[in-house]
């Protein structure tokens, strides 16, 4: 190193003053070239770090708003269990029969539906049918199932006026009914 250096002094020794000054403006050229680019490079690892920071924090919120809705269905759902385990035990098609006489509804027809099996829980289906019926008894009717002590769920609605008596209604549903096995 100590050799390289001498030949360097030893060079720059044989020039002459006006070589001197454009060797030393050459030098200088170089060296603010590469402060300029040293610099650019860090102001785009800089910038880079900075939309990965945004980037991460907007993650971040999603995550946040994510872990938020998961804790309230969570919520819901405990809910909704306690009230399977805690609700009263009885025949479905006994409750529906019950609630239809006193919403003074006459049901034409209740049938059982067949549901997938599930670990935890047992669902019985009740496909419903009413003729006949006015837009009040029905929506008494639908109200009292909704709102019944037994977790009884409508999973399916269907409305249709009557032709020979446009005010009845002719109405499908499907009751679920859920218990703990």
């Amino acid at each position: 190193m100590k050799e390289l250096i001498a030949r360097i002094r030893a060079t720059l020794g044989n020039l002459s003053p006006r070589e001197r000054l454009i060797v030393a403006a050459g030098g200088a050229v170089l060296l603010i070239i590469f402060f300029l680019v040293t610099a650019v490079n860090l102001r785009s690892a800089s910038s880079g770090a900075s939309r990965r920071v945004e980037a991460a924090e907007k993650e971040l919120r999603a995550v946040q708003v994510l872990r938020s809705r998961y804790d309230e269905i969570d919520t819901r759902m405990a809910s909704v269990e306690q009230r399977i385990r805690s609700g009263p035990r009885g025949e479905i098609f006994t409750t529906l029969e019950t609630l239809a006489r006193e919403s003074a509804v006459t049901v034409d027809s209740m049938e059982p539906r067949t549901s997938p099996a599930s670990d935890d829980y047992r669902e019985t289906k009740v496909q419903v049918v009413l003729r006949g019926v006015t837009l009040a008894q029905m929506v008494n009717y639908l109200q009292r199932i909704e709102s019944a002590p037994q977790l009884l769920s409508i999973k399916s609605l269907r409305i249709r006026t009557r032709t020979d008596k446009p005010e009845l209604l002719d109405v499908n549903f499907t009751v679920s009914s859920f218990e703990a096995i």
